[in-house]
């Protein structure tokens, strides 16, 4: 039984990043569908079910020649449209059956390579990845959580969790001040604005950051979640995690930074706060292998919340319901944070 909603399959996911993808093909898995993705020599997309129709091999074994992808069990060729080219052994009068493999649409965006695994649905990524300036990026990287989608994005959404899971690096529990959460939703997902503390307690504040005039998280379908700090010199810095589901307990991570109006080379990003970055990767991904396996042991359970979880009703509609909140719906929840 498929566990995911058919409404899923008709959006873009991060499935790799751009530079780590050379005509050497590559096997991915989304939503449970597994692809061999690939460049082609003119640096053209192929984006292919991994497997082979004529005996099953998978094509992520084989090889780029041309515009091809070519398997390495019998030599079948086969074209971006998923259409069979050449069988190798044929008489030279002969042409191949007509055989296909199902085929992906396959896009390039600030860094990642996304794709759509259904044959319909949008036309693009989020507006939100579009209007992102692909010139202010200082990092990237791409790591898995095993953990289902929906509590993975909620871990890096959810605010409460830094007290315990990151004290001391994002905030302390002894030093909670009240703060305004503003829930809207929008056409692509919803934000939530922090107001009432222009700074936060933890050590990676003080180390980084200045008094911040904009603290929000966004949520735009179906898998991009962004943190984004606006400072009173009128500088951002936009965190970035696009998420996409490998299975129902596995979760791809790919991150991008973002730094707009403050000096911030990739060089000091990646020396001077990757350290500190990688540390809290670590903890969440610990904690959600917790998480899961815990999971496993109560399975059929639910979990209580409150009004302070203010962006768990909203993830579940989408990847559980396949529903998007109103453009008009907003509460404000206050909270000690």
């Amino acid at each position: 039984m498929n566990p995911w909603h058919p409404a899923l399959y008709d959006h873009w996911y991060a499935v790799a990043r751009t530079s780590r993808i050379g005509r050497a093909p590559v096997a991915i898995s989304l939503l449970d569908r597994h692809i061999a993705l690939a460049r082609t020599e003119a640096g053209n997309w192929l984006a292919l079910e991994d497997r082979c129709p004529h005996r099953h091999a998978p094509l992520s074994a084989g090889c780029v020649q041309g515009d091809h992808l070519v398997c390495t069990y019998h030599g079948w060729s086969f074209g971006a449209d998923g259409g069979l080219k050449r069988v190798p052994g044929l008489a030279q009068d002969t042409s191949p059956p007509n055989v296909r493999v199902r085929h992906f649409a396959v896009q390039e965006l600030d860094g990642f390579v996304w794709l759509r695994p259904g044959d319909g649905g949008a036309s693009a990524p989020s507006a939100l990845m579009r209007e992102t300036d692909g010139a202010t990026r200082r990092f990237q990287w791409q790591t898995r959580w095993s953990a289902h989608v929906v509590d993975a994005m909620e871990n890096f959404l959810d605010p409460l969790h830094t007290h315990f899971v990151h004290a001391g690096l994002v905030r302390r529990d002894g030093a909670r001040m009240p703060m305004d959460a503003r829930f809207r939703g929008t056409t692509e997902g919803f934000t939530v604005d922090y107001s009432g503390r222009p700074s936060q307690s933890g050590l990676l504040y003080r180390l980084f950051e200045s008094e911040r005039t904009v603290e929000r998280a966004h949520f735009a379908a179906p898998g991009t979640a962004r943190l984004e700090y606006g400072y009173a010199n009128g500088s951002r810095v936009l965190i970035d995690l696009h998420f996409t589901p490998v299975a129902a307990d596995a979760t791809d991570v790919f991150v991008g930074l973002h730094v707009e109006g403050r000096w911030a080379p990739a060089w000091a990003v990646r020396l001077l706060a990757w350290p500190f970055l990688k540390r809290v990767n670590a903890q969440d991904a610990a904690m959600l292998a917790l998480q899961a396996d815990n999971r496993r042991r109560f399975p059929g359970r639910r979990g209580a919340s409150t009004e302070l979880d203010i962006v768990r009703d909203a993830l579940e509609a989408f990847w559980i319901r396949g529903e998007t909140p109103a453009p008009s719906a907003e509460r404000l929840v206050r909270m000690m944070l």
